[in-house]
């Protein structure tokens, strides 16, 4: 009986963190196909904006890591059918790319506190690397109890922080999709009023993959104090 309930708890928990990827990734996809009566593409769009909103400094740029806006550049990248194309999806993406923009230039504060976060966060998971290549070169080191005690503590600690930036994240994604993005397109009608319904479904599924990140984040760390306790 213990074993079904693990097992269904298991696929839970599995769905948790799958379940909303695939299901942005067909949302996406879904609103991606050209559209004549989108005004412009996702580029056009935001070049349109930061001359509104008075952001003449803000760059527009390709990239193939995924859509996000660089506090450090001042860019907004998009990816190639974002960037070029005339779809729901790409003018939806692109508001909300531009509304962390716009959130950097109003100073709005917890996207300055993920900022600072997130470096800490990205140095820490190098010395997490480091320190778990180490590790089982330790091991055979006289006192290499003693080292590897720290050397784990560095790992685990190295993911929780990476779990507590997907938390904070989540309420600075859902800012910029439904606090901007959204307001921007219906007040602007740079979408149709039949139109709004499935931009607030892409801007959902959008910030729904950063909740199935933190999510996973919890489950490797939850893994590894299994193995540091024991």
């Amino acid at each position: 009986m213990d074993v079904v309930i693990f097992l269904i708890l298991g696929i839970l928990l599995f769905a948790l963190i799958l379940g909303p990827q695939y299901w942005a990734r067909h949302v996406l996809q879904k609103y991606s196909g050209h559209r004549d009566d989108i005004p412009g593409t996702g580029a056009e769009l935001v070049k349109h904006l930061k001359k509104k909103f008075g952001l003449d400094y803000l760059k527009i740029e390709g990239t193939e890591l995924g859509d996000h806006y660089d506090p450090a550049d001042k860019a907004v990248r998009l990816s190639k059918d974002n960037l070029d194309k005339r779809s729901l999806t790409a003018i939806t993406v692109a508001a909300h790319e531009f509304g962390h923009a716009l959130q950097d230039f109003k100073q709005y504060k917890p996207l300055s506190t993920r900022t600072s976060m997130v470096r800490t966060a990205q140095k820490l998971e190098r010395v997490g690397g480091v320190a778990l290549l180490v590790m089982p070169f330790i091991a055979f080191a006289p006192a290499g109890a003693r080292l590897a005690l720290p050397l784990m503590l560095v790992v685990v600690f190295s993911m929780l922080l990476n779990t507590v930036v997907h938390l904070v994240t989540l309420p600075v994604e859902l800012n910029a999709s439904f606090g901007r993005a959204l307001p921007i397109l219906k007040e602007g009608q740079y979408i149709s009023n039949s139109d709004y319904r499935a931009a607030r479904k892409i801007l959902t599924a959008c910030a729904l993959t950063y909740l199935a990140s933190s999510l996973s984040g919890l489950l490797n760390f939850w893994r590894w104090l299994r193995v540091f306790r024991r």
